[in-house]
């Protein structure tokens, strides 16, 4: 099961990175996030771990599996018989913004059953979260 979005952001790459990467502090400026608590004392890489709360889900723990710097990270979590990806792209585009692409997929033997308890919840943040996004980058300091 896969759900993606797109969105457009009026700013640069350079203003949406920090932003995005600073996963804990997600839940000041996006209501699908309940609480982000980063596990250990390393950078935020390849390794790292957070638990994440959102609003009628499970709290799960997420572990960074891949990161280009200034661009791009995704996580995993995981769970008896389902493995749940999310990514986080950025792209500049040519008028000097910036399009993410954020995307969830899940797998395994119980993916349908977790998808069709969830899904359609897990789409909605998932797009929600493009627009929180979008809303937090472009606001004038």
């Amino acid at each position: 099961m896969r759900h993606e979005t797109i969105v457009d952001i009026q700013a640069g790459t350079d203003a949406v990175w920090p932003v995005l990467r600073d996963v804990a502090d997600w839940p000041d400026w996006c209501e699908t996030v309940e609480r982000v608590s980063l596990l250990g004392d390393g950078p935020f890489g390849v390794g790292a771990r957070a638990r994440v709360k959102q609003p009628k889900m499970a709290e799960l723990t997420w572990e960074v599996t891949e990161l280009a710097p200034d661009s791009s990270f995704t996580w995993r979590t995981k769970g008896p018989g389902y493995v749940i990806e999310g990514g986080h792209f950025l792209t500049p585009l040519a008028d000097g913004g910036t399009r993410a692409r954020l995307t969830l997929d899940v797998t395994g033997p119980l993916a349908p059953l977790l998808w069709l308890l969830t899904g359609s919840r897990t789409r909605r943040y998932v797009d929600r979260e493009g627009a929180c996004l979008k809303r937090r980058c472009e606001r004038t300091p």
